[in-house]
């Protein structure tokens, strides 16, 4: 059974899991709008995605204008994985930090080695 969570709630774990990253990173991240949507229409069970262009990809002569890469959480498979609200802030604040380290450029195997796979 999913952890039933308001969506502010919700939305309040994000925020403390951006909350997370270091100062020194969070000064770096711009140009990210991080979203929160139920569920996604390609993969049901996705957790978070980042779509964008990571800092190690960028062209900066071209990059000017660009529209704001994008994070999204999905809410309702993290809710439907989890069994407590306690598994709800960990699996919120790992994927938080799993998809703004593709911001920055790190892959699954990496973040995986990392031990935030």
């Amino acid at each position: 059974m999913p952890v039933a969570m308001s969506d502010d709630r919700f939305e309040e774990l994000v925020g403390d899991a951006l909350d997370l990253i270091p100062a020194q990173l969070s000064q770096a991240i711009d140009n990210v709008v991080v979203l929160i949507e139920p569920r996604s229409d390609e993969d049901p069970h996705l957790l978070g995605l980042y779509h964008g262009i990571a800092l190690t990809d960028r062209d900066f002569s071209h990059y000017g204008g660009a529209l704001p890469d994008t994070i999204t959480i999905y809410r309702d498979a993290i809710l439907e994985m989890c069994h407590t609200e306690e598994e709800v802030v960990e699996e919120v604040a790992i994927t938080v930090i799993h998809e703004i380290a593709h911001y920055f450029g790190i892959d699954d195997e990496r973040l995986h080695q990392l031990g935030w796979g």
